[in-house]
């Protein structure tokens, strides 16, 4: 999501959170009050600052994850996945994509039109 949108849809990221701490994730960093906050990236071509909605640690990899929502910014959501996608796959970390019911569709369009497949999608 992209940060104009992270504060009006906290409670989805809340649950987001709950959700991979009941998955076994660790070490969570999230862009949300109470949570250390994760490291932001500087994309060179634009000077665009990236940082991921949440990172976490599994049986020691890393992953990013992004929340994906309705929204009317599609270049910049593409942008923004496009390159943590590309900075995961720099490190052998991983990048996963988090949606909920009614956004479903929205999030598979975007994916598609990046050619990202299913791997990348995590259901809440």
């Amino acid at each position: 999501m992209i940060h104009e949108e992270k504060l009006e849809n906290q409670e989805f990221l809340k649950k987001s959170i709950s959700h991979l701490e009941s998955r076994g994730f660790e070490s969570i960093k999230a862009d949300l009050e109470g949570f250390e906050h994760p490291k932001s990236y500087l994309k060179k071509s634009n000077g665009m600052r990236v940082t991921p909605d949440i990172v976490a640690i599994k049986n020691g990899r890393k992953y990013f994850f992004d929340i994906s929502l309705k929204s009317e910014k599609h270049s910049l959501l593409k942008s923004k996945w496009l390159f943590l996608d590309t900075l995961s796959r720099m490190k052998s970390n991983r990048f996963k994509i988090i949606t909920t019911k009614g956004h479903y569709k929205f999030t598979n369009t975007l994916m598609e039109d990046l050619n990202m497949d299913g791997d990348h999608l995590m259901k809440v």
